[in-house]
């Protein structure tokens, strides 16, 4: 009995100090595939985009020079606004009068004449509001008579003749730059420069991303206070530039308009350096889920976790655009709506 229970002793240590050590051992961690966040696939418009320098201002400027001898005896303020028939500046006391056309007139107009510069003169006088004549490229009589109409109007000697340089042409109503000439100075010098009357933005865009830029796409504009404003790319030079370096590019100007409606958000800019967003490519109506879905598969490529109640299923998927933390993705298994698993 004796060594019954000297056998038996050590046995019931062990199996204590077993059943201790059990006790004090943490189980042991079991795996768990269930990823640790979730998220819906959705559709929609994917959008990459690209930030440029650019410049706001009134874009490209032109300069007046005159025509008519004399002495310049008026000139407008810098900022000013001059419309289809107002005076631009003045010579020897007498007007010289904004009117709208493509090209500027080049000699003066009397009855006889027949070209596209009459058509444009006419045009303008009619717009005005003078009639009795017909709008078309002969200087008639007629047409003559409405210009003695004009001519009085304005204090002009009514001669029925259009000197050259009273009036000065441009596409549309325009805005002062830089007063160039003095009073008292001779008028046949520079007198002013003038821009368009609306701010733009221009782009020195590089000419290997020229991919960024189309006629018509929009962009963003962001100004020097951190404020956002919407543009539309309307024009793209066709004259490449070098840019001095280092390192020296090659560029094209990119011209972004601004509404009307958003020239009052844009301060009190004549210019100033800004940021522009253009849109580097886009896809329309296609699956979306965030980057951090995407799962790398031993065979290659990549796939969702598709969550379907207590279930995780990996399916393969195709990539398409990255924009913005977001990536296009397709394939059999995937549509709109679905839940899959994402990264913390």
């Amino acid at each position: 009995m004796r060594r019954t229970l000297l056998f038996a002793l050590p046995v019931l240590l062990l199996a204590g100090a077993g059943g201790w050590l059990l006790l004090d051992r943490d189980p042991a961690p079991v795996a768990s595939t269930a990823p640790p966040a979730s998220t819906k696939i959705t559709r929609g418009t994917l959008t990459e985009t690209e930030d440029v320098d650019g410049t706001l201002d009134f874009g490209a400027a032109t300069t007046v020079v005159g025509r008519l001898p004399g002495m310049i005896t008026g000139l407008p303020g810098e900022g000013r606004t001059v419309e289809r028939g107002q005076p631009l500046y003045h010579v020897d006391g007498l007007p010289v009068l904004l009117m709208y056309a493509a090209a500027p007139l080049f000699r003066a107009l009397r009855a006889g004449d027949s070209g596209a510069d009459v058509a444009a003169f006419e045009s303008n006088l009619a717009a005005l509001g003078y009639t009795g004549f017909t709008v078309d490229d002969s200087y008639t009589s007629a047409t003559a008579s409405a210009v003695r109409d004009w001519q009085e109007k304005l204090g002009l000697p009514e001669t029925g003749v259009v000197e050259l340089g009273r009036v000065v042409m441009a596409p549309a109503a325009i805005r002062v730059g830089a007063v160039k000439g003095r009073l008292g100075d001779n008028s046949t010098g520079p007198v002013l420069d003038w821009t368009g009357p609306t701010r733009q933005v221009t782009v020195k865009l590089d000419v290997t991303r020229q991919d960024l830029a189309t006629v018509g796409d929009q962009a963003t504009v962001k100004l020097p206070d951190g404020a956002t404003v919407p543009g539309t790319i309307a024009a793209i030079g066709a004259v490449a530039t070098v840019q001095p370096g280092p390192p020296s590019i090659v560029t094209v100007d990119v011209t972004v308009t601004l509404a009307p409606d958003v020239q009052p958000k844009l301060g009190a800019y004549s210019s100033a350096p800004v940021d522009v967003t253009l849109v580097a490519d886009r896809r329309d109506n296609v699956l979306i889920v965030p980057v951090a879905a995407l799962v790398a598969l031993a065979e290659g490529g990549y796939g969702l976790q598709l969550l379907d109640g207590g279930t995780v299923r990996t399916v393969a998927v195709t990539t398409g655009l990255f924009a913005a933390g977001r990536v296009e993705v397709s394939g059999p298994d995937v549509r709109e709506g679905l839940t899959v698993g994402t990264a913390a």
